[in-house]
């Protein structure tokens, strides 16, 4: 799933490429990832790019129009970009595409997902706000005014895991999955710390762990094709995706927790005092 840093490298990406460009097409092929109807969707053709901005996992292509092209990619979404846009044909329910945008230089993309789970979502809006999912979104965690102690009042008396508050979008945007790992590793914490027990000292490693692997992995998306940033993010990645390995920072073990749909990826020597934690939904530390 791309994350903030993926969504800000797209984000940026895109503003190189298309502020000043006015959109010549927008095609759904998939109709379910269509989540709005009013404006149109039609309301895009004709209309000139004027900002691309990040909002969260959200890409947001603002328009002299006074609409907004805005998409979540979801687990399984993706952009793919075109210097030159195909010709061809886009046949609904026989391709990944789910939209299809041009603009007046022959240029565009594609969003694309893979699987049979479709989340990827598109918004035709006239105010980001309008979409459920920015609405809901807590802070940005790299905004310049973003603090520690605002991370402090955002943990105080949530009896809830660590893990699970990193990932949850109304607390803290833009982190999901594989950034949470990252930064409980690098913050030497255990995923099932409860947030409203950890103590000052927890809070200023978390809050510096946080901030620096995400401007650490911006700056590495930065400048980045689409076609590069995955890649870049699982070359980045110090335990995620690496069970099995060796953690980067003791040379223990790298060990996973499997859900539903998902894993987490930690070093028991680096975060959990040794202790391998169970691997089961309601996983508590092995005693």
């Amino acid at each position: 799933m791309p994350e903030m840093p993926e969504v800000q490298g797209l984000a940026d990406f895109l503003r190189g490429r298309v502020v000043g460009r006015t959109i010549t097409r927008a095609t759904v092929a998939a109709i379910a990832a269509l989540k709005t109807y009013d404006p149109p969707i039609t309301a895009l053709t004709g209309v000139t790019v004027t900002d691309v901005q990040r909002h969260g996992k959200f890409l947001d292509l603002a328009t002299d129009g006074g609409v907004h092209l805005v998409f979540h990619l979801a687990k399984a979404g993706w952009l793919r970009w075109y210097d030159a846009l195909p010709a061809t044909v886009i046949k609904p329910g026989k391709t990944p595409i789910a939209l299809r945008v041009g603009f007046d230089d022959g240029s565009g993309f594609d969003l694309t997902e893979a699987g049979t789970k479709k989340s990827l979502a598109v918004y035709a809006v006239r105010d980001p706000a309008e979409v459920p999912g920015i609405a809901r979104l807590g802070p940005d965690p790299l905004h310049p005014t973003f603090t520690r102690d605002d991370l402090a009042s955002l943990l105080a008396g949530r009896r809830t895991q660590i893990k699970g508050v990193l990932r949850d979008q109304s607390v803290i945007a833009g982190v999901g999955n594989a950034y949470s790992d990252e930064i409980l590793h690098v913050a030497k914490m255990s995923p099932y710390a409860l947030a409203s027990t950890l103590s000052d000292a927890d809070v200023d490693r978390l809050f510096e762990a946080m901030t620096a692997t995400l401007a650490d992995a911006v700056a590495e998306a930065s400048g980045k094709p689409p076609a590069d940033l995955k890649d870049a993010k699982r070359r980045g990645m110090r335990v995620h995706g690496r069970r099995g390995e060796k953690c980067p920072v003791c040379g223990d073990e790298v060990r996973s927790v499997f859900f539903a749909d998902n894993s987490l990826e930690y070093c028991a020597t680096c975060q959990t005092g040794g202790k391998i934690l169970a691997d089961r939904r309601l996983s508590r530390l092995l005693k």
